[in-house]
């Protein structure tokens, strides 16, 4: 059976391309950043892309969706801004849940910071509890760490499932990977000595761990850099200069901390290296930064892949041979 999906918020697919190798076929991708949409079109001539704002998008035509995904925006809920929740302009939760409304699906992930899990946010939380339940629906939040799933980064995200309740009974969380992810030397060895840089070695030796969380920067200020003063200090402390990012990996006779490149950064946040990001540094770093790690995407995508083919089989239970998708997620667990 072909799973179908709605995605808001798509940025530059990360979220999306971890659900397509979890089985999900996307009948719209909605984005209103030109870039991402650039980014979606070129790595998947196929997609339905939508460059629209969230606000005038209806999603009355796919009644026979399976799946509604986003990343609504997460400054309203981010501990490094104000934290107005509700009373934020860019709060996009309430036009999910008309969006939801509109398109009936069966099952409903919309992923956030850790933030939204403040008691600041309880009342909130539970009014968008209480609406996903008038519309039929029963949900639960959970805390997962990309690191937990093969991603070198910690990156801690809240994530929304919401499940019609013959979809719930055939549902769970993923379990963690059982091994630990690559280091950032590891991982980013052979790119770094791709210019030939003779320090790559002992540089891997320093960066012996995994990397601070990723942000995206603001589109009001800011160039590409990897984050704020104590994120930077962390960095260094792999062995990388957090103040901006370079357009190519060190030469030959290279003395210092490397900078890392947008594609370097794309590898930590869980992309493979097929991905490509299209728009100047600036720009795709942003996409990078902001995305949801692929790899996460995926390991939730295929639970909720597995609970809506058994609510729609009365014969047997669904194993993994007869979602021969399912292998496909392979590709992300070895980047």
């Amino acid at each position: 059976m072909n799973l179908k999906s709605i995605e808001i918020c798509a940025g530059g697919g990360g979220q999306a391309l971890g659900l397509e190798l979890a089985g999900f076929e996307h009948v719209a991708l909605v984005e209103n950043d030109s870039a991402c949409c650039e980014t979606l079109r070129f790595n998947r001539p196929h997609w339905n892309v939508v460059e629209q704002n969230v606000q005038d998008f209806s999603a009355r035509q796919f009644k026979d969706v399976d799946l509604f995904a986003g990343g609504v925006p997460c400054p309203p809920f981010s501990v490094a801004g104000k934290q107005l929740g509700q009373q934020d302009e860019r709060d996009l939760f309430q036009e999910a849940l008309r969006l939801i409304e509109e398109c009936e699906p069966n099952a409903v992930m919309l992923e956030n910071v850790r933030g939204l899990l403040d008691p600041k946010f309880s009342e909130y939380r539970n009014a968008i509890a209480n609406k996903l339940g008038v519309l039929g629906y029963t949900c639960d939040w959970k805390l997962l760490n990309a690191s937990q799933f093969g991603v070198s980064q910690l990156r801690p995200r809240v994530i929304l499932i919401a499940l019609r309740p013959e979809v719930s009974r055939h549902f769970s969380w993923p379990e963690p990977h059982g091994t630990p992810p690559k280091t950032v030397g590891s991982l980013l060895l052979e790119q770094m000595k791709s210019r030939g840089w003779t320090g790559a070695d002992q540089w891997r030796l320093m960066a012996n761990s995994i990397a601070p969380t990723i942000v995206g920067g603001s589109k009001k200020h800011g160039g590409p850099d990897l984050g704020p003063t104590r994120a930077r200090k962390a960095w260094a402390e792999l062995g990388v200069n957090g103040l901006s990012l370079a357009n190519e990996a060190p030469d030959p006779s290279f003395v210092g901390l490397p900078r890392l490149t947008v594609d370097m950064v794309s590898r930590i946040q869980g992309f493979p290296p097929s991905w490509t990001f299209v728009g100047k540094k600036t720009k795709a770093y942003r996409q990078v930064g902001n995305a949801f790690p692929p790899p996460v995407a995926t390991a939730i995508g295929v639970q909720i892949a597995k609970a809506l083919l058994a609510s729609k089989s009365s014969v047997c239970k669904v194993r993994p041979a007869t979602m021969p998708h399912l292998a496909k997620a392979n590709e992300l667990r070895q980047v």
